[in-house]
């Protein structure tokens, strides 16, 4: 028996086996950790008021990279500096899988780069938003290239390890429509916290000129609208026939479906409390997974037919 996917074309070779093998996996899983964790991070940043607690970059403060403690020294740079001393970490992690990958699958050595090179514009994107004092339409592209990077490095992690697909009708305009969809929702996302309360910095009040409650309700539209989409592609698999591997698509919908509607009480709950912060660093960190099992739902969902 042989078998192709919906995406034959950029379908990689069977995975190896053995000791750089295993150590690549891992490092692709730590890249997707690290991916995710910068969002938190840079989420706490934004949440504790400490978006300008280092008032430049590349440095801290002019003439030191490193925060100066001093009595007036408050916890604010500090916790600034952590999250880009995490961006050296991930490019560490980054480059190292990187590396890993050309070794052990030489034919996915370039896609390999892509995370490495996302970080590298991550960082610059980074300083670029304090040198504008956190300008809300540049913080917004900076927290959506994080998402972009956990959803690439998610794919590609499964594709590394030869990931199979599922057996059943074909879905593949569902699933680029949810794509689509959960853009939609991440940037409507983005636009209402540049409209709500947390700016970053007490100082740094600027806005975006967006009616909060408005973007807020659009933003639950779309996620309804998702949920929806879920519910119908719930009903197409309901039939699939699936062995061995193959269950993994199963168990990705169902993930991506707990994990949205988890993230939708989060969102509510945020609303009508008026968005503390704590509940509010559990929605990033929720919009980190949704991205990440929505990658994974993405890649396992695709239809793989069997021929003799």
């Amino acid at each position: 028996m042989s078998s192709t996917t919906e995406q034959n074309p950029s379908a990689p070779s069977p995975a190896p086996t053995g000791r750089g093998y295993r150590i690549a996996r891992g490092l692709t899983l730590a890249n997707i950790a690290t991916q995710a964790g910068i969002i938190v991070t840079g989420g706490a940043v934004r949440l504790t008021g400490s978006g300008l607690g280092c008032s430049t970059w590349p440095q801290c403060e002019p003439g030191e990279f490193t925060p100066t403690l001093h009595e007036a020294t408050s916890i604010h740079p500090y916790i600034e500096f952590g999250n880009r001393t995490l961006t050296f970490l991930l490019l560490v992690v980054a480059v190292a899988m990187a590396v890993a990958v050309w070794r052990t699958r030489p034919e996915l050595k370039w896609w390999g780069l892509v995370p490495a090179l996302g970080v590298v514009g991550q960082a610059v994107l980074g300083g670029i938003t304090v040198l504008v004092e956190l300008q809300p339409l540049v913080v917004a592209p900076h927290m959506l290239l994080s998402l972009a990077l956990v959803w690439y490095s998610v794919r590609f992690a499964l594709r590394y390890r030869g990931a199979r697909g599922r057996v059943g009708g074909p879905l593949k305009v569902e699933r680029w429509v949810s794509a689509g969809l959960l853009v939609v929702l991440l940037v409507i996302g983005a636009l209402t916290t540049g409209a709500g309360p947390h700016s970053g910095d007490a100082d740094a009040t600027e806005r975006l000129a967006l009616d909060p409650v408005m973007v807020a309700k659009a933003h639950a539209m779309t996620v309804w609208a998702f949920v929806a989409l879920l519910a119908w592609i719930g009903w197409r698999i309901r039939r699939d026939h699936s062995a061995g591997a193959r269950d993994e698509a199963r168990l990705s919908y169902w993930v991506l479906v707990g994990v949205t509607l988890a993230q939708g009480v989060i969102g509510y709950v945020q609303y009508f409390l008026g968005l503390p912060a704590l509940i509010v660093g559990f929605h990033l960190f929720g919009a980190a997974v949704l991205t990440a099992a929505h990658s994974a739902f993405f890649r396992l969902t695709a239809r793989e037919t069997v021929a003799a």
